[in-house]
């Protein structure tokens, strides 16, 4: 992290630096990340977006999100898993996405391995959540020593080591990472966000998948 850790805005709301502004990042920041999720659809929805988000920032994905569900339908699995070669030469000239063949065909090729993941565990939650770490962990990515907020996590470089060895793509220890905190497999509000407390309240009433 950087800047400062938190900011009040002008509704008195104390705020992750990061969501803060734009009112993209704000509304974001105040009504998803960090709060659990055990939707499939969701869950592969976000593992999807942040392979997209790979060398861009959320932003830019976050204001083409409704264009990509709409490219992909609504990221069903299921349905994703049946594109052929036409779909993609029509998705590479789609201006609303990041027209980018590799990450577009590992979303495809991605949708076949959440299918395998259904197979063997039940549900793509079930699968996310046994990935829950017990406790608060160090970070050790590059940057991590002195950040209040780790970028990688042990949990995070086995989770995507996992998922490779199944033959996922575009999902490595830093993008794990990110989709944890979104996904409110952990809380990374910073101490002092007025969303910390909500978050916390709702990761102690839900129940993972079992």
């Amino acid at each position: 992290m950087n800047k400062n850790d938190v900011l009040t805005a002008e509704d008195g709301m104390a705020r992750c630096w990061w969501g803060h502004e734009p009112l993209d990042y704000r509304i974001y920041h105040d009504e998803e990340w960090g709060r659990p999720v055990s939707d499939d659809i969701r869950l592969f929805e976000k593992m999807c977006l942040e392979g997209f988000q790979a060398g861009l920032s959320w932003l830019t994905i976050l204001r083409k999100r409704d264009n990509f569900r709409a490219a992909f339908a609504g990221f069903d699995y299921h349905k994703v898993a049946a594109f052929d070669d036409d779909d993609i030469l029509c998705l590479l000239q789609n201006p609303g996405i990041i027209r980018h063949r590799g990450k577009i065909e590992a979303t495809i090729h991605n949708a076949h391995r959440a299918l395998e993941i259904v197979d063997e565990f039940g549900s793509l939650a079930r699968y996310v959540w046994s990935w829950e770490p017990k406790s608060r962990e160090p970070g050790i990515g590059k940057n991590d020593a002195n950040a209040p907020v780790p970028s990688v996590t042990k949990t995070s470089q086995l989770l995507s080591k996992d998922l490779k060895q199944r033959g996922w793509k575009f999902f490595g220890p830093t993008t794990a990472y990110a989709f944890m905190q979104a996904m409110g497999l952990v809380n990374d509000h910073m101490q002092g966000c007025s969303i910390r407390a909500q978050v916390e309240r709702l990761r102690r009433e839900f129940t993972p998948p079992c």
